[in-house]
């Protein structure tokens, strides 16, 4: 079975290259250290490796805390980080300097992922969360490199489609090390594709510390918007969610409100603009680093890792990718800053922490843009209902803490 995984890998080539190549006509970045994608890396450091693969910005951010940990107690090893996006990369190097090393994964290709480990020669290696690669799960397992899955989490949807290759997975799943996952539901759904040992750890995005950094940029933030006008936040927003929302921003009838869309991914920040331009709404991008005039009724948040502050200065916050089936994004984040925080219908990526911050009071759901902008109107015109989601939303994170404890736990038996 793996072979023909492999050989369907080959006949994907081409459309890897043509996607890497569309890519970076917006992203240029993306052009950028194509030989590692296949195994082809520089100069080996001396020391010993401890491999993370955080693929995009949001399991890099995740992983701040294990990584910290990490640095902290084997500062003999080095700390390696893999991507498989240039903003992945990007977040990792603004958050961790040199102090961790960042390259590109190489796709599954058995060679390739031969190449990888020969350079590397990790002494334990840790994937987040749903990065089940077949060939990478097997090279790992003939080098005798401990694999770990981390954070690990598996919508019922994900889990449907690694039930279509039922022996393939198995022999994936047999062949990691440990099974983390942050859920009795995720641990569910990876023992009904044949795991044979899953644990239940808790959810790493719980452990993230608001940094001061940006709680501070947020409270400047507040003084460019005016510490007296309302301010609503579009988060983390997904393609097709902006029209959406721009399309309800007349229902949203909160005198003076500021509303701020943050787009999830920066290559659709022109995009973005080019919806407000075509319906002529006022607006000012967050790059122009300046007060906003009262005339302005939207931000465009085109500066790339500052959504804890954009978290700490507005009233209230819509996490975006959930009024369309793409799943949702991270609350966790908004709930540790005490950001009161409004969710649409599709939440499947984030179920049990979506449902838990609504349990706890540090949410509400919505199911269209309609009933968004009421509900954010009704919220907007109620300090005190606001006041009481943002207390429990800093209990709710806090009370979930400490996965990264026993991930270290966990670790350290593959670190003698």
């Amino acid at each position: 079975m793996r072979r023909l995984y492999t050989l369907l890998l080959y006949l994907l080539l081409p459309y890897a290259l043509f996607h890497l190549a569309w890519r970076g006509r917006k992203q240029p970045s993306y052009l950028q250290h194509i030989g590692e994608r296949f195994g082809f890396y520089g100069k080996r450091p001396r020391q010993p490796l401890i491999w993370l693969h955080t693929v995009s910005v949001g399991e890099t951010r995740a992983a701040a805390s294990l990584v910290n940990a990490l640095l902290e107690r084997y500062p003999d090893h080095r700390i390696l980080l893999t991507h498989m996006t240039p903003t992945g990369r990007e977040a990792g190097e603004a958050l961790y300097g040199e102090r961790v090393l960042r390259c590109y994964l190489p796709y599954d290709f058995p060679w390739a992922v031969r190449r990888f480990l020969r350079h590397f020669k990790p002494a334990v290696g840790l994937l987040m969360e749903t990065e089940i690669w077949f060939n990478l799960i097997g090279e790992c397992r003939t080098a005798k490199v401990p694999l770990l899955l981390i954070n690990a989490r598996l919508s019922e949807k994900s889990r449907k489609k690694f039930a279509k290759a039922p022996a393939l997975t198995r022999e994936a799943l047999s062949g990691l090390a440990a099974i983390a996952a942050q859920t009795r539901a995720d641990a569910g759904r990876f023992k009904k594709l044949g795991a044979p040992s899953v644990e239940i750890m808790g959810n790493l995005k719980f452990d993230i510390t608001p940094p001061e950094k940006m709680v501070k940029r947020g409270k400047a933030l507040r003084i460019d918007f005016g510490t007296t006008r309302p301010a609503f936040l579009a988060a983390s927003t997904r393609e097709g969610e902006e029209a959406l929302l721009l399309d309800a921003l007349p229902q949203f009838t909160t005198p003076n409100l500021l509303f701020v869309i943050v787009p999830r991914h920066p290559q659709r920040f022109n995009e973005v603009a080019q919806l407000l331009e075509a319906r002529r709404i006022s607006f000012q991008r967050r790059s122009e680093n300046r007060p906003i005039p009262p005339h302005i009724k939207v931000v465009l948040g085109d500066n790339m890792g500052e959504l804890f502050a954009y978290y700490a200065a507005c009233d209230l916050a819509y996490i975006g990718g959930s009024l369309l089936p793409l799943g949702g994004q991270n609350l966790i984040e908004a709930a540790s800053v005490g950001t009161p925080i409004l969710i649409g219908p599709h939440t499947f990526n984030f179920s049990e922490a979506s449902e838990l911050a609504i349990q706890a009071g540090a949410a509400l759901r919505v199911q269209d843009a309609a009933e968004l902008a009421k509900t954010a109107t009704r919220l907007l015109a109620d300090p005190s209902s606001l006041s009481a989601m943002s207390q429990a939303g800093r209990a709710f994170s806090q009370h979930h803490r400490g996965a990264t404890a026993r991930l270290m736990a966990l670790i350290s038996t593959y670190l003698v």
